[in-house]
């Protein structure tokens, strides 16, 4: 590279600091259409030729300049930029200026494309079940790209793969089918593409999406916004077939519930333990046994809770092994639909066997709590309000909560989660229903009520209906008996 060929590089690289400060490594190579090895060295020049360039969050130049090398500094006015930047797009007009250097493939030059005021919502999955992709499209898909430029202006893009599927089941007002994306898994290339072609460069994604595709999005030099409120009100508040979904889930879970509880009731006691069919029954036997009823039906729940004691002391303990007899079993099922991608949620415990009178008044504290708490529900309402009467309703049974003000006596059994949560196409989101949430229940939220009481050693109860909060209360899309005797749910 001869010297007109270099200085053309490093005026094109200083044009581009100056232009944007604050850079990142990648960025700045790119607006200056260098390889990120070659710009390390002509950054070293640089400095050697007088420029304060300095690392902070990005690289950024001090308003310094050095015309003499290392020798007496002159404050730059501002004119200097614009000189500089128009030298060196005179150069590269000219054909001086290239890249030759760099031992890695340098990265294409691209033009900055000016900042618009308009904005777009870019979601790239991050697996078939990404709630806030469902929300916009309807469809459920592993990989795609949906871009909403503005209300009726959006497009699903999708690989040969789910093109059909695409076509028959999802809502947008374009369907595409790219393979190239699909094949080299570049959805934010083909984001950034999209909306150079419309004139956008800021857009919103949601929390949801992967750190590999915000970081490729914002190389392709999108302005990115991460939009943690994104479709929170929206999903929040469900339509009529939303909450038939819903419920055709909680009407699925307890039919799942039922079966769990069937073989319980059928199951001998031999040593303190649950036998079936020659073998102990286990959590595992009981969890293929839910699965099977809820694929019958069109839905599924990897994560599902069977829990015996003691390990049902553990809120979340997913279960495992034998199940024993005389001591507490928490079922907790909440299955979501593979075709509507909604889900409820519903929890009950019972005891096969003998139950003791601690297991038996930590159940009907539970159950009061649930009352309570269900009782307390109505739009409006503070979501901490009813958290705080069910703590009250346990504390006054003399258990005790992690709530502060609600704590309790020392070494009983105590409550150490929220009340509840929203249900939807997540089966945890908003509301939540717990200490710190102070705004109000809206009409059209689906929440579950689940006051529990765990004590290590001994084995936990919890009791959970699901359903949605109206104007005059809570209508619950729960059924299901709520006793302890396995008996009464067959």
């Amino acid at each position: 590279m001869n010297r007109a060929e270099r200085l053309a590089r490093l005026l094109r690289v200083l044009a581009a600091i100056i232009a944007e400060p604050g850079l990142n490594p990648i960025e700045l190579a790119d607006r200056a259409g260098v390889s990120e090895r070659t710009l390390r060295r002509d950054l070293a020049q640089l400095r050697d030729l007088g420029y304060e360039v300095a690392y902070t969050s990005g690289y950024e130049v001090q308003e310094k300049l050095n015309l003499e090398g290392r020798a007496r500094r002159r404050p730059r006015g501002r004119g200097d930029d614009a000189l500089l930047q128009a030298v060196a797009q005179a150069v590269e007009t000219a054909g001086l200026w290239r890249d030759t250097e760099g031992t890695d493939a340098a990265v294409p030059r691209r033009v900055r494309p000016r900042r618009s005021a308009i904005g777009a919502t870019v979601l790239i999955p991050s697996g078939a079940q990404d709630p806030d992709f469902i929300h916009a499209t309807g469809f459920g898909v592993e990989s795609g790209l949906y871009i909403r430029f503005q209300d009726g202006d959006d497009v699903l893009v999708v690989s040969p793969l789910e093109i059909d599927r695409a076509r028959a089941e999802a809502r947008a007002s374009k369907i595409l089918e790219e393979r190239e994306a699909y094949v080299h898994d570049e959805w934010a290339r083909l984001a950034a593409r999209m909306l150079r072609e419309k004139g956008v460069t800021t857009v919103r994604v949601s929390p949801n999406l992967t750190a590999g595709h915000l970081e490729d999005l914002r190389a392709e030099g999108l302005d990115v916004e991460v939009d943690r409120t994104l479709f929170v009100a929206e999903r929040r508040h469900k339509r009529a077939e939303e909450a038939a979904a819903i419920q055709a889930a909680q009407r699925a879970a307890e039919s799942a519930v039922v079966e769990v509880v069937r073989a319980l009731a059928q199951a001998e006691i031999r040593d303190g333990v649950l036998w079936s069919d020659g073998d102990p029954l286990t959590s595992e036997h009981l969890y293929a046994r839910a699965q099977l009823v809820l694929g019958e039906k069109g839905f599924t729940c990897p994560d599902m809770i069977i829990a015996g004691s003691p390990d049902s002391a553990i809120p979340h303990h997913r279960g495992s092994g034998p199940i024993q007899a005389n001591a507490p079993v928490i079922i907790d099922i909440f299955p979501t639909s593979r075709s509507a991608h909604f889900s409820g949620d519903l929890t009950r415990t019972v005891v096969v066997g003998e139950v003791s009178e601690e297991v038996r008044h930590m159940h009907a504290a539970a159950l009061q709590a649930l009352d309570a708490g269900i009782e307390s529900i109505a739009a409006g309402v503070p979501a901490q309000e009813v958290h705080h009467v069910v703590c009250q309703v346990l504390v006054d049974r003399g258990y005790g909560t992690s709530t502060k003000g609600f704590e309790g006596p020392d070494g009983v059994a105590k409550m150490n989660h929220s009340t509840g949560h929203g249900v939807g196409l997540d089966v945890h989101e908003q509301p939540a229903l717990r200490d710190t949430v102070t705004t109000p229940l809206d009409e059209g939220d689906v929440v579950t009520v689940e006051p529990g009481l765990y004590l290590l050693g001994l084995g936990g109860v919890r009791v959970e209906d699901t359903g949605m909060v109206t104007k005059q209360g809570f209508r619950n899309f729960t059924t299901l008996t709520r006793s302890l005797n396995p008996r009464d749910y067959l």
